[in-house]
């Protein structure tokens, strides 16, 4: 592999103002800082597992809610995700993990095909964890599979600890993410019967 995979975004609305650096073909050196202690905690857990180097600067309107802030976190890494594949050309496309974590265990695949789509079944039993309300952990990885033209699928597979479940799906995606942006050298240009992804 010739060159890093890298890209820097950046989105400012009225209500946030978010840039994301992310290397592809790093090593796990996370620098994040949203304001929300617990989904710092969960973004840099992801960039651990999946070996990426991911620096997150997020500013955004924390007096309201959390949603924001998280929602649009997932926009800018979707898109910088998106730019750092380029054509896709060599990669595996697709991975999948099964991550435990003490009393919890989390499935996470994904397709790198171009068609957004998110199925999430992970329950929580509390609406905050943190200061992170729970329901936006859907709404970040529903913005990540839509910016990045990714499907994700999470799953619940057990687990009653609320910090345990969220942060076996967050490392469970960082690692079949890892797998899905992996090289092959039998893969002549993109992995698809279609030509394009």
């Amino acid at each position: 592999m010739s060159e890093a995979r890298t890209a820097s975004v950046s989105r400012k609305t009225a209500e946030t103002d978010i840039t994301v650096t992310i290397n592809l073909d790093g090593c796990g050196k996370a620098d994040v800082s949203t304001g929300i202690g617990f989904f710092d905690h969960m973004l840099c857990s992801l960039t651990k597992h999946g070996l990426f180097d991911l620096t997150v600067k997020a500013c955004g309107d924390l007096n309201v809610d959390t949603h924001h802030t998280a929602e649009d976190t997932g926009i800018v890494l979707g898109q910088a995700i998106k730019e750092a594949l380029g054509d896709k050309a060599g990669i595996k496309r697709s991975g999948y993990f099964i991550m435990p974590m003490d009393d919890a265990l989390a499935l996470a695949a994904v397709d790198l095909s171009g068609r957004p789509f998110l199925v999430m079944d992970a329950d929580f039993s509390v609406e905050k964890i943190g200061d992170l309300e729970t329901e936006v952990i859907r709404e970040f990885f529903y913005a990540v599979a839509v910016n990045a033209e990714m499907n994700i699928h999470l799953w619940r597979m057990a687990g009653e600890n609320n910090h345990h479940i969220a942060e076996a799906l967050f490392k469970a995606f960082g690692k079949a993410l890892d797998m899905a942006v992996q090289n092959d050298p039998r893969i002549s240009g993109v992995l698809s019967t279609k030509g394009s992804l």
